[in-house]
């Protein structure tokens, strides 16, 4: 039985990447460069974390931004650490760096020395996703005084 080689989901991948960009505007809000974004994630059994959003870099059509996120395993496992570009123009948002890789391809050959996926890229994204929209869900800015 011959294998036929994984082709590119183009309208997934960009659909990710303009669901992502109207979550992380959302996110952001009105940051300059320089500026953070802390939400601490909390959940039934207390806070289990804090979402990092700092914006690296701006000009008129572009934004990077860094996203991690700290919580009680720091110590044991790497957190997650991810520099995303927003798109204004075509308003999209593309992980183009995650845990210290750099520019990933829309496909990869299986096994690879690297291990990624066929679908890395497509994946990256989809993660990105999920993880905003779980800090839509559970995040509380960090920085608003707490009511008496």
């Amino acid at each position: 039985m011959a294998r036929t080689a994984y082709v590119t989901d183009l309208k997934s991948l960009q659909g990710e990447c303009s669901a992502n960009y109207l979550r992380l505007i959302r996110l952001l809000g009105d940051l300059g460069v320089g500026e953070t974004r802390q939400l601490e994630l909390t959940g039934r059994n207390g806070r289990f974390g804090v979402l990092h959003l700092e914006v690296l870099e701006q000009a008129p059509y572009t934004t990077m931004v860094r996203v991690t996120q700290s919580g009680l395993m720091d110590g044991i496992i790497e957190p997650p650490r991810m520099r995303v570009h927003l798109y204004h123009d075509v308003r999209m948002a593309e992980v183009t760096d995650f845990q210290r890789e750099r520019h990933f391809d829309g496909r990869y050959r299986y096994p690879n020395l690297r291990m990624f996926q066929p679908d890395e890229k497509l994946q990256l994204n989809r993660f990105l996703g999920e993880w905003l929209a779980h800090g839509l869900a559970h995040g509380h800015p960090a920085d608003l005084p707490e009511l008496p």
